[in-house]
């Protein structure tokens, strides 16, 4: 395992080779969105999911961690569910780019905001994959960051989180779609931060009826939910899957490469995001995670 003070230090090229410019747009073009009405604060109920028997239609959205695992969290849905599946992430993204009415000061365009994509594709799933950017790269968090004022921070994401919920809520228009929140997985430098953003997504998901995916958990040691490691024991579906136990002598397959604690990829980033090329251990049981909480709601 690399000590946290190392994989600090790479801090920023990892965050500009893989979470710093905007990717193209969604896995699966859709035809273009109607124009986007005023955001209202109304709520209602959540919608009870497809109907029983019938493929569940997932929309998943997120930053670098989002657009690295997409292609494997939709063989996942599709494998599993027989899902109808869109992802539409964008790296460097946080929460209030997805916000209707930020466009110009977003990394996300208009047609591809959460709401925009709710009413054109009626999803009965919304995932939601953010690891809490605080780093000050998107415009729409105003300069807002972690390491300045942890407070604003807070308030902020909070903010940001409830607002794309009823932006959700209301394009669903009488069918609202069910969040999942995605919880992240440690970070060694900030490690309080992660804790608070889960804890975040959790109180959202308590108060509007959506659901959490605790994905980070997977990538975590058993014995202590928030340390880093670089490495995890593999598991019977990684040890019978070749090349996804990536140390069989060693039984522990790697979670990140040496140069990056933060992506789940073994693959290295690029200046131009995309979908991981590569088997990826952790980038895999993020994505079963996240289909089993679907696949228990969808029952």
């Amino acid at each position: 395992m690399r000590k946290p003070w190392i994989v600090g230090a790479l801090l920023a090229g990892v965050l500009l080779g893989g979470c710093g410019d905007p990717a193209s747009g969604p896995e699966e073009p859709a035809p273009a969105a109607p124009r986007a009405s005023a955001t209202t604060h109304q709520r209602a109920p959540a919608s009870p999911g497809p109907e029983p028997g019938k493929a569940p239609r997932v929309l998943y959205l997120g930053d670098s961690l989002a657009m690295e695992g997409q292609k494997v969290l939709g063989q996942e849905l599709r494998r599993d569910l027989k899902a109808r599946y869109t992802g539409a992430p964008y790296s460097g993204t946080t929460l209030c780019d997805y916000l209707e009415g930020t466009a110009e000061r977003s990394l996300v365009p208009a047609a591809d905001k959460a709401a925009a994509l709710v009413r054109r594709l009626r999803p009965d799933f919304v995932v939601l994959q953010f690891w809490g950017n605080s780093w000050g790269y998107t415009p729409c968090m105003d300069g807002i960051t972690y390491d300045k004022s942890p407070a604003r921070y807070f308030r902020r994401y909070e903010a940001d989180a409830r607002r794309l919920t009823e932006q959700i809520t209301t394009a669903g228009d009488g069918g609202r779609p069910r969040i999942v929140w995605v919880s992240q997985g440690p970070d060694p430098v900030t490690p309080d931060r992660v804790r608070r953003v889960n804890a975040l997504y959790e109180k959202r998901a308590a108060a509007s009826g959506d659901l959490v995916a605790d994905a980070g958990k997977a990538v975590s040691p058993a014995a202590d939910r928030y340390a880093w490691t670089q490495y995890l024991p593999c598991t019977a579906h990684e040890r019978a899957r070749p090349g996804l136990c990536t140390q069989p002598g060693r039984d522990r397959t790697a979670l990140h490469r040496d140069d990056d604690y933060l992506h789940f990829c073994l693959a290295p980033t690029t200046t131009r995001p995309k979908p991981c090329p590569v088997r990826s251990p952790g980038i895999l049981r993020i994505a079963r995670e996240v289909t089993k909480t679907i696949r228990q709601a969808a029952r």
